[in-house]
């Protein structure tokens, strides 16, 4: 890894940056004073927004400045009547804060690049194996199709029979007609949580919801909005092991984040052995 090239890049970077604050003069106009420090017009940029009025514009301008002026006056005020060490540990913080910023900012672009977030099904079965009791389910889950219809719509007792027997080609009739349903999921091979169905379908409620609890359940409910038909194929309960379908997202950043971790701190070490190599950093006995 060139974590030499890559650390001189950035510190040229701020270097240069850096490099502005040794201007000639300053032939801005300022808008306002507080001893020695002063307001201009390019630091309101931004401030008021498109489509604002003259009088609200005028408003908002005039107490950005009294705020920046108390806030000036507080901070000269300090400096006047706080003990120095005082003033010396805040310097101290807000030097390991600029540190804290940069040192994160550099760690996370190094690691933004070299990261691997790749995670194979191999990877992740593994991982869920050997860490299966840490993933017990805290609500039930369903695999299940349903569809919900007008109590009056024409042919609804095909359109149950079909439902019910649910084989390639009354899949293929049932979608041909789905616009004729108010909603429905015939996509019964996904787990889904019972408390997304009862929010989803008016017709399930905390009341009804164990007749959904039910491997291999067909169920029927009616309301004022019309007929749900349900077909339950799986579930699992509380405490049950989550499947690992339903727990791979999980997985997935459980993996990457404990890579990020091995490599911020492979990342530290390298530049620390880098920087000792190349008589950058030395310690006097």
């Amino acid at each position: 890894m060139r974590i030499k090239s890559l650390i001189i890049l950035f510190i040229s970077a701020v270097v240069f940056s850096g490099c502005n604050i040794f201007k000639k003069s300053d032939d801005r106009k300022p808008i306002a004073r507080v001893n020695d420090s002063y307001l201009y017009a390019e630091d309101l940029k931004g401030l008021v927004t498109e489509g604002t009025t003259k009088e609200d514009s005028t408003l908002i301008v005039q107490n950005f400045i009294k705020e920046w002026a108390t806030e000036q006056l507080l901070v000269d005020g300090a400096q006047i009547n706080l003990s120095e060490e005082k003033q010396s540990n805040f310097n101290k913080l807000v030097g390991q804060y600029k540190n804290d910023l940069f040192s994160k900012a550099y760690l996370e672009a190094l690691v933004k690049k070299n990261l691997d977030t790749t995670v194979s099904n191999e990877e992740a079965n593994e991982y869920y194996e050997a860490n299966k009791d840490v993933f017990k389910l805290n609500e039930e889950l369903i695999k299940f199709r349903y569809i919900h219809v007008d109590e009056n719509i024409i042919d609804f007792n095909t359109i149950k029979d079909r439902f019910i027997k649910f084989e390639d080609e009354d899949k293929t009739a049932l979608d041909s007609i789905a616009i004729q349903f108010k909603s429905y999921s015939l996509n019964d091979s996904i787990w889904v949580r019972m408390s997304q169905v009862i929010s989803k379908i008016p017709g399930v409620n905390s009341e009804n919801k164990n007749q959904l609890l039910k491997k291999s359940n067909f169920v029927q409910l009616k309301d004022s909005l019309g007929v749900y038909l349900m077909q339950v194929n799986d579930v699992l309960l509380r405490n049950d092991t989550a499947p690992l379908e339903y727990v791979k997202p999980t997985i997935r950043q459980i993996v990457i984040n404990k890579r990020k971790l091995e490599l911020i701190k492979k990342l530290e070490k390298d530049i620390t052995k880098d920087a000792i190599k190349n008589k950058e950093f030395e310690i006097y006995n």
